[in-house]
């Protein structure tokens, strides 16, 4: 092996190149973990590099978490709390311990889904949902016989500029909107269009488990910031803002996912002061605005920029019709000619059907109307698990919208035995740590309560804190 194989590697730094060399076959499994890596005189010589060179190289991945070091012997892989191999068959389980990925979680078959931050599609309005799917092909009869544009219906475009300026005061033309198949699809378009392998960039802690797989794909270094119910420290992100330069800040300022916390106001104001000042990008995931269960929640980040910092991703599909997967990502010209482009190598454009039948579902009085039923009712479920939490001695936030409650268990329960366990009784929960760019968060747990009616709610949640229960005393 000599220098010309690190040539194909996308860095020009020889020891990034090696970073990436050695972190690529980390992540093929070619290296175990606890498995001692070649040491540095050795693939010093390997690559025709200085040894320093490849200390370098070593020391990042180091810093990354990717190795480890012992004293006098070497480097070594970073082990991943690997279990016993009957376990790891378990998809929750293998999902849990190695790849985070919540879709794993998702797939698993269970009477009592407390992993599903979705609606209930019995709370859906679906009578008049079917009379409007006849609307649009008598509107439309030509609808199937074509393709949208890549950036989305100019139609549907034109609808949500007047929607975003009445109710969140902020002024987007048609051609500052792209409408994605919901907000996994803009999360990835972000990152491929603004990432590239090492940028740094800020993450919430605890944050969206898909983003984190999303942006760490694209060799993405993370560093975190601390959400509390009053928002973040502004210190905190001011100082890794001055430190790290990232590139940029996703957050999930409303009704945040996974905890319910809500940013107030003067910090919106303030974090698009600092994303101005360091030169950082901020990505607002806007999921769940709509779910609030006494005031509305502030006014998007994306109000208060004037200077083209915030892009604005706002997702429609977890609580009006998830089968339409309706987002929108809003941000200035400079940045939408890029992912149009980026979009476009993917697809023609979000199914023009799906963008039709929401364009007239969505602005209808009747679904503006219920969209206050959909609040009370989440309201209750939530309050339906809240009163069996009361009675367990656990901490949690109650929030004030969205469909997720962020609860600390004792810190004595395992949690990969709670998730078998919970398994083997049809019920799933997303574990704190997929939630977590450190991995760390072992005793949090998220559940949501907008899946399940209000009987399973209470039975599910019943049966969990059983089973919790029986292993704390099982542990004394």
């Amino acid at each position: 092996m000599r220098r010309e194989i690190l040539s194909n590697i996308h860095s020009d730094k020889l020891f990034e190149q090696i970073y990436d060399y050695l972190l690529e076959r980390i992540r093929r499994g070619e290296w175990q973990a606890h498995e001692k890596l070649p040491s540095v005189r050795t693939l010093a010589t390997e690559f025709n590099v200085h040894r320093l060179t490849v200390f370098k190289a070593y020391q990042l991945l180091k810093e990354n978490r990717y190795v480890y070091v012992k004293d006098k012997s070497g480097y070594y892989v970073q082990p991943s709390g690997l279990l016993s191999m009957n376990t790891l068959h378990d998809p929750i389980v293998s999902a849990y311990v190695h790849d985070s990925h919540l879709s794993e979680i998702h797939q698993v078959e269970a009477a009592f889904q407390f992993s599903k931050a979705l609606l209930d599609p019995n709370l859906l309005p679906n009578l008049y949902f079917s009379e409007y799917v006849k609307k649009v092909f008598d509107l439309y009869p030509k609808v199937l016989g074509t393709y949208s544009t890549t950036q989305g219906d100019q139609e549907l475009r034109e609808a949500l500029c007047r929607y975003f300026a009445k109710h969140y005061h902020f002024y987007v033309s048609a051609e500052e909107l792209l409408i994605t198949s919901g907000s996994q699809e803009a999360i990835d378009l972000v990152a491929r269009v603004l990432i590239k392998p090492r940028d740094v960039i800020l993450m919430e802690r605890p944050t969206y488990s898909p983003a984190i797989d999303v942006f760490r794909r694209q060799g993405a270094v993370i560093v975190s910031v601390d959400i509390h119910p009053h928002g973040y420290d502004l210190h905190q992100v001011e100082t890794a803002m001055k430190q790290y330069k990232p590139r940029l800040f996703y957050l999930n300022p409303t009704f945040h996912n996974p905890t319910g916390c809500t940013v107030p106001a003067e910090q919106r104001k303030r974090l698009v002061e600092l994303a101005e000042k360091y030169h950082c990008l901020l990505i607002e995931d806007d999921p769940y605005r709509d779910i609030y269960f006494n005031e509305q929640p502030p006014l998007p980040l994306f109000s208060y920029d004037t200077a083209g910092y915030v892009i604005y991703l706002r997702s429609f599909s977890k609580y009006i019709a998830p089968g339409l997967g309706i987002a929108t990502v809003a941000c200035r010209p400079s940045f939408m000619n890029y992912f149009i482009r980026a979009k476009s190598l993917s697809d023609s454009g979000a199914p023009l059907l799906n963008q039709k039948i929401f364009l007239h579902y969505f602005f209808s009085e009747r679904m503006q109307q219920h969209l206050a039923k959909l609040r009370i009712a989440l309201a209750v479920r939530k309050d339906i698990l809240e009163e069996e939490l009361s009675l367990t001695g656990w901490k949690w936030s109650s929030p004030t919208g969205g469909f997720n409650l962020w609860i600390q268990l004792p810190d004595s329960i395992p949690m990969e035995e709670l998730l078998t366990k919970s398994i083997e009784q049809s019920i799933t929960f997303v574990p704190g740590s997929i939630c977590d760019p450190q991995r760390e968060l072992k005793s949090w747990i998220r559940v949501s309560y907008s899946y399940l009616n209000e009987q399973q709610l209470r039975e599910g949640f019943k049966r969990l804190i059983c089973l919790i229960h029986s292993m704390s005393h099982a542990e004394k």
